[in-house]
């Protein structure tokens, strides 16, 4: 295989886009094949890459304490495109980074045509890559399409995981009634005024939100079809309706908490509980519904977030919905390079091997995109150290796999203690 042979990566999300990236800046040739706009999905509603289908939060900022932060300085250390443009892109959200989300799509996808070294195809990869292409890089998440999809289930003769998510409702800022609802961060978090009040609440008392919850249980919900009913549900990011089934003061204890708040239209008055939207975009004409991903019917959704405090007359921008995602089971499947021990010329990377999230499928891309250079060019690049985030996230190496040294671009830093010997739970949109 020539140098200047291209790799092809399929898939234009977070994971694939920033394997393209990674490819281009080593100077190897990359195809990146995305099938929008000539096949969409249920989950998508345009044709960029790197599209945030559903929250718009990149989760905490934190490095110090938190393991989704540690990996946003570890990518920012390795030049990572998906969190350098995220950085450029980001919105007030106290201390996560939450990202306006249609101008990221068009600055990703700018850079990419741009680069002399990457040529975008928009069209399916409907089966297996071609045997002429000699390294590939599978990213097209849980939502690929079916035809390769069950080409790859027929290569590995696997079961796949499959795992039901959910996309949380956009509200416009101008039908929210301010003088319900006010700006806060929880326990005022931030450094400058607008994290501070980055967060749009809207206060329940005790009926209020006894009459929600009534109200979640009751609604009518999404049907699922005969194949889907045993699919369980990422813990992290349930249906809200599903979090009400499960105890009364289930959401008082998650997305709804009210703790760190004050309400300056009854400051001597504690709320029940608050529901918290956060901007969704860098105009502040949109607002999402934090954790309110869910199940239910469109009617039934607009019915019963209409009784929350402030959202009497809120206009939707879009509601919520619930999509199947299908992943690899990657611990047995794929080597410690991301290869698939079936057929080593194909690499895996982003959600489709198992991880969750923006951040995560992202940093998984940019793995694979530096270990697919190094094997083009015949550089030896090892894994990242098992000191790093990065190396939490990918997937677990074979007990025969040598210990990892230090590669270039990876950085050691003392990992938080809840990435000691775990990998970090799935969350949605916090």
């Amino acid at each position: 295989m020539e140098a200047r042979d291209p790799i092809h990566v399929i898939g234009g999300g977070m994971a694939g886009s920033e394997a393209a990236w990674q490819l281009a800046r080593a100077g190897v040739p990359v195809v990146l094949h995305e099938m929008r706009p000539v096949v969409g999905t249920f989950a998508h509603r345009g044709a960029g890459l790197a599209e945030l289908v559903c929250s718009n939060s990149f989760r905490s900022d934190d490095d110090e304490q938190n393991a989704v932060g540690l990996l946003h300085w570890e990518m920012r250390q390795a030049d990572g495109l998906i969190i350098g443009t995220a950085d450029r892109h980001s919105l007030p959200a106290g201390s996560a980074l939450a990202i306006d989300r249609e101008p990221f799509s068009a600055a990703i996808t700018a850079t990419l045509e741009a680069h002399p070294l990457v040529a975008i195809d928009r069209a399916e990869v409907a089966g297996l890559p071609p045997a002429d292409w000699g390294s590939v890089i599978v990213a097209t998440g849980p939502l690929t399409s079916p035809a390769l999809a069950a080409a790859i289930r027929e290569l590995t003769d696997e079961s796949a995981l499959a795992f039901f998510d959910a996309i949380a409702p956009i509200v416009h800022f101008e039908s929210i009634d301010l003088s319900k609802a006010w700006f806060q961060s929880r326990y005022d978090k931030g450094e400058t005024e607008a994290e501070r009040t980055a967060y749009l609440n809207c206060p329940m008392d005790r009926d209020q939100y006894e009459a929600f919850v009534e109200a979640l249980i009751a609604a009518e919900k999404t049907e699922f079809k005969d194949w889907e009913r045993d699919t369980p549900y990422f813990e992290g990011c349930l249906p809200i309706e599903v979090m009400a089934e499960r105890g009364r003061d289930t959401l008082r204890f998650g997305p709804l908490k009210p703790v760190g708040l004050t309400n300056p239209h009854a400051p001597d008055r504690k709320p029940h509980a608050v529901v918290q939207l956060r901007r969704d975009n860098a105009l502040g004409t949109l607002y999402n519904i934090v954790g309110f991903q869910t199940k239910m019917r469109h009617g039934a959704q607009v019915e019963v977030f209409r009784t929350i405090p402030g959202l009497e007359n809120a206009a939707f921008a879009r509601l919520g919905g619930i999509h199947r995602n299908t992943f690899l089971n990657a611990p047995r499947l794929l080597d410690d390079r991301l290869r698939l021990r079936a057929d080593p010329r194909l690499r895996f990377a982003g959600q489709i091997t198992g991880v969750e999230g923006y951040v995560e499928s992202a940093a998984m891309g940019l793995l694979a995109g530096r270990l697919a250079a190094a094997d083009r060019l015949g550089h030896r690049l090892d894994p990242p150290p098992a000191t790093t985030a990065a190396a939490a996230t990918a997937t677990a190496p074979t007990p025969t796999a040598p210990r990892p040294t230090s590669p270039p671009g990876w950085r050691r830093r003392r990992r938080p203690p809840d990435l000691r010997g775990r990998r970090r739970l799935p969350t949605c949109g916090a």
